[in-house]
């Protein structure tokens, strides 16, 4: 075991720890189909893309969606999305950086804006679990932003200080949320935004888990 340097991990898990871009983009489209929108690729998609949600599909419909078209888009994007995940594997490098930031005594967490419920099985099922002192995901409606459900999550992690803390996303959301509690950020270009919408908001951008895991560990030595 190294020295405990007091450092933890917030990990995003959409895009960042989990490798479901391609099903994500399917599921934007099919759901796009239902409101007879073209499908976008993902160069499109990722310059595109924004939270919350309900804005990203005004970007591409010059409008807001009604009530209605929202509860059948969202309906449609997760039944889809549901059956497309299970040929989405983690990100090349994820289980060894996981437990090498474990073994050098440090902690990690995952804060997940994916309902919780379907979450936890997941993570379970990578076979991940025990590098995380907690796993959260969404429990109450979705299309919010990811602030104060961070500011939930490290209050329950006993021992963590904010200061010590670095959120690793695939979204400008991930670090908004970290600045909101006092934590640092690093985003990652894997996920569902371009590295030119990422690198406006001030906080580093890398493109492997692995360049984000190295940056962490500098932002909070």
């Amino acid at each position: 075991m190294g020295m405990k340097t007091g450092a933890h991990i917030v990990w995003d898990w959409n895009g960042t720890l989990f490798h479901d871009i391609d099903a994500i983009i399917g599921a934007t489209n099919a759901a796009f189909a239902e409101l007879g929108l073209e499908s976008l690729t993902l160069e499109k998609y990722r310059e595109l893309y924004c939270v919350p949600v309900p804005k990203f599909y005004e970007r591409l419909m010059g409008r807001l969606p009604t009530e209605a078209e929202w509860e059948a888009m969202d309906e449609i994007f997760h039944r889809y999305y549901a059956e497309h995940r299970v040929t989405c594997g983690l990100t090349v490098g994820a289980v060894e950086l996981l437990s090498g930031w474990r073994s050098a005594g440090r902690s990690q967490s995952i804060l997940s804006m994916y309902v919780h419920d379907e979450l936890v099985p997941l993570v379970r099922g990578f076979g991940i679990e025990p590098h995380f002192i907690r796993v959260d995901g969404r429990t109450g409606p979705s299309g919010g932003s990811k602030a104060e459900h961070m500011v939930r999550h490290l209050a329950s992690l006993t021992g963590v200080e904010p200061e010590r803390t670095v959120v690793i996303g695939d979204a400008a959301d991930d670090a908004v949320a970290a600045l909101h509690v006092g934590a640092r950020a690093v985003l990652y270009t894997g996920g569902s935004h371009s590295r030119a919408s990422l690198e406006g908001v001030g906080v580093p951008v890398v493109d492997t888990l692995e360049d984000a895991v190295a940056e962490a560990e500098r932002l909070a030595a």
